[in-house]
């Protein structure tokens, strides 16, 4: 829609950047952490870039007070960050290991001193290796218990500071790389039944830890982010408008549904009913999923590209179980799901050296998705660009990153003037990080983190982007100056 004049973004919009406890912290085995899914997946021959870990990472686990300064120095307004849970309990239920909890205490003071909000993921991917050990992890309605164990005791030790929650992040990522694409732990390929019980148990997690916390603190807000990829039809044929309404309802309405109705599509089970791949409920899932679909106060969004959706026959192009993480350009393939629809690279817009598509627009069509099926406020908990800096005589010069960053909030400000209510926006990430499955060649944050891919190589020092200095700006502005 066109506005003739913006109101631009709230006066209490909280501007700010994020990270994940494995990604950054290091500290792998240190003051009793257990070792989790991700410590073992990365020892794993071929699973990772030059077989990077999260080992030392970033070294925020020691480092972090000079990290908070630095945000602090930059005006954030919030900072995203998840618990590892193997801090918490080594091994996922069990003794609960105080030094964990007084790290988190210590990190969570230290922002709170300089007047940034602690915004809490309590999943972001690193589960107790030894639940998986003792029942195979997600696979198990087990971990149900555990994981809401886990996070009580998170919502009780730090509930009186921490206002902003999120209960999984990216759970569809998570699930279809660990389930279907063999690429995140625990490293299977096409199982797709266990995928959906998997997911179905993760909802029911979810479910009972927002009720929790509810009851714990009923002024708390709470969420799940959804890494949410908004689909175009590759052009005016009917099947290929049908093939983007079936994607929609499997890869992104089938999660968001779930946070926000407490159910699931019905196009979408009575295909995997067909299947026999459908979801089995316990006898009171469907009140839990409601009860917390009830409760939730946002939903949050990881956006980083939108994806073409085309017709793909029965005989069509599947999925090779790759994906490019070298950051040559042009190396990812057509991936699809026979009978149903493939995905080809959109020829209008640029894509990172990653093949990821460069959408601006895109995060502006997540908030109008979700205000219109679901008017809940939104937190874009992720949104960055991940490229290859270099550190020259002390500075880092990276222009591509504020063109990036600087088209999407313009973006999101035109959301804002929609009607769409944007509580937050969170970079990702804040310093350089370990990049998952790409190591530490491809960064994204306002922090240049000198490291490189051997775990002995490199200071950790910091020094900041021309983006930090930018983004500083921004915040100072509220967006007004970008």
């Amino acid at each position: 829609m066109y506005f003739k004049e913006t109101k631009g973004f709230p006066k209490d919009f909280l501007w700010g950047s994020a990270s994940a406890a494995y990604q950054v912290e290091g500290g792998w085995d240190a003051d009793g952490k257990g070792v989790s899914n991700w410590d073992q997946f990365v020892r794993i021959p071929g699973k990772t870039f030059k077989a990077t870990t999260g080992d030392k990472a970033v070294d925020h686990y020691h480092r972090y007070k000079e990290d908070v300064k630095l945000m602090a120095e930059m005006g954030l307004k919030t900072y995203r960050f998840s618990i590892a849970w193997t801090r918490i309990y080594p091994n996922g239920n069990g003794e609960v290991n105080e030094k964990g909890l007084e790290f988190y205490d210590n990190l969570i003071n230290e922002l709170l001193k300089y007047g940034i909000e602690p915004m809490v993921t309590v999943y972001h991917w690193d589960m107790p290796q030894a639940l998986e050990d003792q029942y195979h992890g997600w696979e198990s309605r087990k971990i149900v218990d555990d994981y809401v164990n886990y996070a009580t005791t998170l919502f009780k030790r730090y509930g009186d500071r921490v206002k902003y929650w999120i209960t999984m992040n990216e759970q569809n990522i998570f699930t279809g790389h660990g389930w279907l694409e063999g690429m995140h732990p625990p490293g299977k390929v096409d199982d797709m039944k266990t995928f959906y019980q998997v997911n179905h148990h993760a909802n029911i997690a979810h479910a009972k830890s927002v009720i929790a916390l509810k009851e714990l603190y009923p002024e708390a807000k709470v969420g799940a982010s959804f890494a949410y990829s908004p689909s175009y039809a590759y052009d005016r044929k009917p099947e290929n408008a049908m093939a983007k309404a079936d994607y929609d309802d499997l890869q992104n309405y089938y999660w968001m549904d779930a946070y926000a109705y407490g159910r699931y599509p019905r196009a979408a089970i009575q295909y995997l009913k067909s299947l026999g791949c459908a979801p089995v409920f316990e006898e009171g899932d469907e009140a839990l999923m409601k009860k917390a679909a009830s409760l939730i106060d946002f939903m949050g969004v990881n956006y980083y590209q939108t994806c073409v959706v085309e017709f793909n026959d029965i005989n069509g192009v599947g999925s090779d179980h790759t994906m490019n993480n070298t950051g040559k350009k042009g190396t990812a393939k057509v991936q699809g799901v026979p009978g149903l629809y493939k995905k080809p690279q959109n020829e209008f817009l640029p894509t990172t050296d990653w093949d990821w598509t460069i959408d601006p627009m895109g995060i502006r069509m997540c908030c109008r998705e979700i205000t219109s099926r679901y008017d809940l406020p939104i937190v874009i908990s992720e949104n960055g660009l991940g490229a290859f800096d270099k550190l020259e005589d002390g500075q880092i010069h990276d222009p591509y990153r504020i063109d990036y960053l600087k088209r999407h909030i313009e973006e999101l400000k035109k959301a804002c003037d929609d009607g769409c209510r944007v509580l937050a926006y969170c970079t990702w990430s804040y310093t350089d990080l370990l990049s998952w499955l790409n190591g530490y060649q491809k960064r994204y944050g306002f922090v240049y983190v000198d490291r490189e891919e051997d775990e002995n190589s490199g200071t950790l020092n910091r020094y900041k982007k021309d983006s930090y200095y930018w983004y500083k700006k921004v915040i100072e502005t509220n967006g007004e100056e970008l």
